[in-house]
């Protein structure tokens, strides 16, 4: 005999999800599969005309506290578990009248759309299968001898091998399903581990599982050497890349992904309308105002060299207006929550476009926490979504910022946020003007963001640089007032910064010699 092929001649079927569940009735009569299942499993594949025996008749024990208790029972786990080639096992199996069983085909309780639909504790703990999970790694762990099936995407490869192989399964085919069915179970418990965790509010707990849902796998990573997929966090549902509709260009990249994603958590961070244009992750130019045209083209002003080949999100729809000013730039993709019917014929001109639908906006998942893998490890922290508002303001200067002055610090700030360390924000009537962003030294981003405004000055026939007459942002303290200097000397007229740099006094000391106020937050925004 050859025991690398296995004969399926008895399976067991337990689904919460019935999907496809005709399919596996055709392979059942087809290949005359004797059935044992359970409850409503049993009635719809009865309704197919499959030999059905019910789990209670097999094992002689009914299901008992309200249907608790079902499959966990020697009868079952024995076929399961028992060896074909261990005679010993053999001699055990037929002592107790266990019969083989070559196949399971489970999937189990829907917990995590429960939790998503109630928040009735007693539902949830009900929605927690046992069995299932039970029968699904006794399979996979006995995969030499049974064969396991945890995915109604999967019924078209078992029909496939079984009739390749005459109605068999072979070894390469029931190690590849158990590897999956002990993913399955492991993204089922760590879903429930979470949740437990989040209801008893316990921040850190002792040992952790990170679980994600395979999307699609991509082309290759950051670099083509490297190579990369996308997985969906279970139980988030928020304005994320991997939650959006692609509607037209090619597939999205590693690095597109990684963009968009920098665009969406910038835009989201707004409630007014507000475009940002992203490069490498870092923003590029940034708007925000109720006048569509007028935010794309102040955006763009920042910085239009670095622009080209970027990516735009907008948290409104793009209407057919906006479009045409659009689509005068090349972008590898825009992001925004709609495209109206023009918007999108517009677009269609360039078929390598792309362009991506989110699904909601303006919205955070608050509890999220961002990771970062370490060699051996890795590292998490909440995610950096504390909310700046005037009272926060420490005004430390003589002279305090106008109204004006106040929105534009509020603005430059919250870009700050999403800007590399150390990032410089200089903004002027709610945009940014110029961008210094990921240098070692915070003075050479405040060099940069000058250089970078007096580019797009020229470029846009600029008699004064752009920076004249605006605000600034710092991601962290000044620890000298070398960058405060460097930034008055471009024309500011206010500061944000967190403060707590052991030489405070000092840079205050000089931003009231040179008359220019500044407003401490004490909220640092490092981005690395």
């Amino acid at each position: 005999m050859n025991i690398n092929l296995i004969r399926i001649k008895r399976a067991l079927v337990s689904l919460s999800d019935k999907k496809d569940i005709k399919k596996l009735a055709v392979i059942f009569n087809q290949y005359n599969v004797e059935v044992l299942s359970t409850g409503g499993t049993a009635k719809t594949l009865r309704r197919y005309k499959v030999n059905v025996k019910e789990v209670s008749s097999y094992t002689n024990v009914p299901e008992i506290l309200d249907g608790r208790l079902k499959t966990l029972h020697p009868k079952i786990h024995g076929a399961l578990l028992g060896r074909k080639k261990l005679k010993k096992h053999q001699n055990t199996m037929k002592k107790y009248g266990i019969d083989p069983i070559d196949l399971i085909v489970v999937n189990l309780y829907p917990f995590l759309e429960t939790i998503k639909n109630t928040k009735s504790y007693e539902t949830c703990i009900e929605n927690i299968d046992i069995g299932g999970p039970a029968m699904i790694r006794s399979a996979a762990k006995n995969h030499e001898n049974v064969c396991v099936i945890t995915d109604p995407k999967d019924y078209l490869e078992l029909e496939n091998i079984l009739k390749s192989l005459g109605g068999s399964t072979n070894l390469e085919f029931r190690k590849k399903f158990a590897a999956k069915a002990f993913g399955y179970t492991s993204y089922y418990d760590s879903i429930i581990s979470q949740w437990f965790n989040k209801k008893l509010n316990v921040e850190w707990p002792e040992k952790i599982s990170i679980s994600g849902k395979l999307l699609y796998i991509l082309r290759y990573g950051e670099n083509p050497h490297q190579k990369s997929a996308v997985y969906q966090y279970p139980h988030v549902i928020s304005n994320g890349i991997v939650n959006a509709d692609k509607l037209q260009g090619k597939s999205l990249s590693y690095n597109n992904i990684n963009d968009a994603n920098a665009a969406l958590e910038l835009i989201n961070d707004f409630l007014k309308p507000t475009i940002a244009i992203i490069k490498h992750a870092n923003p590029c130019g940034v708007a925000t105002g109720n006048k569509k045209i007028a935010i794309w083209k102040a955006a763009l002003k920042t910085d239009p060299i670095s622009a080209f080949g970027g990516i735009v999100a907008f948290n409104r729809e793009i209407d057919k207006t906006l479009a045409e000013e659009i689509n005068k730039l090349f972008l590898e993709l825009i992001i925004a929550p709609k495209f109206s019917t023009e918007a999108t014929k517009i677009f269609s001109s360039k078929k390598y476009l792309r362009l991506i639908q989110t699904k909601k906006t303006n919205s955070y998942e608050n509890n999220l926490k961002d990771l970062r893998y370490l060699n051996g490890g890795f590292l998490i922290q909440d995610k950096d979504n504390l909310e700046l508002t005037k009272s926060n303001f420490k005004i430390v200067t003589k002279r305090k910022p106008s109204k004006k002055e106040t929105n534009d610090l509020l603005f430059a700030f919250k870009v700050a946020k999403h800007v590399k360390s150390n990032a410089i924000i200089y903004a002027k009537n709610g945009s940014t003007v110029g961008i210094g962003a990921g240098q070692m030294s915070r003075i050479d981003s405040t060099r940069i963001a000058v250089m970078k405004a007096k580019e797009a000055s020229n470029i846009a026939k600029l008699k004064l640089n752009m920076i004249n007459g605006s605000v600034v942002a710092s991601d962290a303290f000044f620890p000298f007032d070398d960058g405060l200097i460097t930034a008055a000397e471009a024309g500011i007229t206010s500061v944000i910064q967190p403060g707590g740099s052991i030489r405070d006094k000092e840079v205050i000391k000089t931003a009231d010699r040179l008359g220019i106020s500044m407003v401490f937050t004490g909220i640092r925004h490092f981005k690395h």
